[in-house]
């Protein structure tokens, strides 16, 4: 896109006027990575003649699986909607890639159930995990956890566990289920079994997104994508901080923050706004045995809210969280295409990094983020779930925005086309691939070629 034409749409989409906040907002982010690069983005996108993925010349994808395939395990079918992911490191240079499959009852490829790592027989959703060898190459696809709702997102442990999130809090006997659902588990990527399929109750019990936790202190921090009312951002203050793999089992107590004054983070619309003396307010019931946990009451000065609260990733000394979208007709403050929130525990503030929209452009990057990460040069890196076409978009450390990839599965009909969004974003530990998933057809992409150039 010509330098004129971008610039437009960086001031249409209200990324010019952050992008100065953001770079200052993020500087610690940046100077926790090995690389120091900083330039935007890749050039355009060249169209791909297996119209499945738009890369930027010198990149290339290789597809790890794709829904409906077998498992290489035997167990059955490659499940559907592709979700959050984590990449970790494994023996020899392997890798291990855990995959969240967002499936609920209706959905028709669940994930198999699989004697020791199914919580409950009735609901379709959990995780596959994929065995990379050094080369890339699949050498294993298996169930991880199977009989768990709507896995969305989650987020990795400073131990090497995937920490896997329901988004549905429906109560058994509902939907068909035999359990309560609404929880976070943890797996092992390595050996599922060592995790199986045992609910973190202490952590909550509501509409999971993701979770990002302080490798300094063992606090984990929580989204939760809800409606009626919006969801809120908690943290949670396990009994056995950083205690390796089972330690979250040990419990601990839920808060949730209170920006006092701001009921609504929509309500923020300057880059670079910072809050000071932000409060956490125990949870009443983190069970949600009479009342949502966002519903409960929680004293004369409220809570804070926001609509779609997705991503969330940990950097440097601070942890960053995604509002997705915010609409006054659906009942938010104001209405924007995204934003992204610091809080730095240290001093207790949370800082508007940057905001997208009111107004923007739904063909090109900039809108409705969802997942995040951090690339090896120092760039964010963000899944976008909106309207129109769906991109895998940088932020570099100048507050550009630049195009990373384009989904090209139409799953819709020519005269209404439909971009599945991309999920689960993330680089292997030696930052040389970039894998993500498409969410509908679910396809899992690993991504090379010039990230340090």
């Amino acid at each position: 896109m010509p330098e004129s034409t971008r610039r437009s749409v960086l001031a249409r989409t209200g990324a010019l006027g952050a992008s100065v906040a953001f770079a200052g907002a993020l500087s610690e982010l940046f100077a926790s990575t090995a690389a120091a690069h900083g330039r935007g983005g890749y050039g355009p996108l060249v169209p791909d003649p297996a119209g499945l993925l738009d890369l930027p010349a010198g990149f290339r994808y290789r597809v790890l699986s794709r829904e409906g395939e077998p498992l290489r395990s035997g167990e059955g079918l490659v499940p559907g909607n592709h979700d959050g992911m984590a990449a970790f490191r494994g023996r020899h240079g392997r890798v291990h890639l855990v995959r969240n499959h967002e499936n609920d009852p209706t959905d028709p490829l669940p994930v198999p159930t699989v004697p020791g790592l199914t919580y409950d027989p009735a609901a379709t959703g959990g995780c596959t995990v994929l065995e990379l060898d050094r080369d890339g190459d699949v050498l294993s696809e298996r169930v991880a956890i199977a009989g768990t709702a709507v896995n969305c997102a989650g987020g990795p442990s400073p131990w090497g566990t995937w920490l896997t999130c329901e988004e549905d809090e429906s109560r058994a006997g509902t939907n068909g289920y035999t359990k309560d659902h609404g929880f976070v588990f943890e797996v092992d990527g390595a050996d599922p079994f060592r995790s199986g399929a045992v609910p973190l109750t202490a952590m909550g019990r509501f509409d999971h997104e993701a979770v990002a936790v302080d490798p300094r202190t063992g606090i984990v921090y929580e989204t939760e994508d809800a409606r009626n009312p919006f969801g809120l951002f908690y943290r949670f203050l396990p009994e056995r901080p950083l205690g390796g793999r089972g330690s979250l089992h040990a419990g601990g107590e839920l808060e949730a923050m209170r920006v006092p004054g701001v009921p609504d983070l929509s309500a923020v619309t300057e880059p670079g706004t910072s809050f000071d003396r932000v409060e956490w307010v125990p949870v009443p019931d983190s069970q949600a045995v009479q009342t949502s946990v966002r519903s409960q009451d929680y004293g004369p000065k409220g809570i804070t809210r926001a609509q779609k609260l997705e991503g969330a990733w940990w950097g440097g000394r601070s942890v960053y969280f995604v509002s997705s979208y915010a609409r006054t007709r659906q009942g938010a403050a104001a209405d924007h295409f995204g934003q992204v929130w610091k809080y730095e525990p240290d001093r207790r503030r949370v800082t508007l990094v940057v905001i997208f929209g009111p107004n923007t452009d739904i063909q090109t990057p900039g809108e409705s983020p969802d997942n995040i990460c951090l690339a090896p040069g120092g760039n964010l890196m963000l899944c976008e779930d909106g309207d129109g076409a769906q991109h895998v978009y940088g932020v570099s450390r100048r507050g550009e925005i630049y195009e990373m990839a384009r989904n090209r599965q139409n799953i819709g009909t020519p005269e209404l086309p439909d971009w599945g969004e991309f999920a689960g974003v993330v680089f292997s530990p030696d930052g040389e691939t970039m894998y993500v998933n498409c969410y509908r057809p679910g396809t899992t992409f690993a991504i090379t070629g010039p990230w340090h150039d």
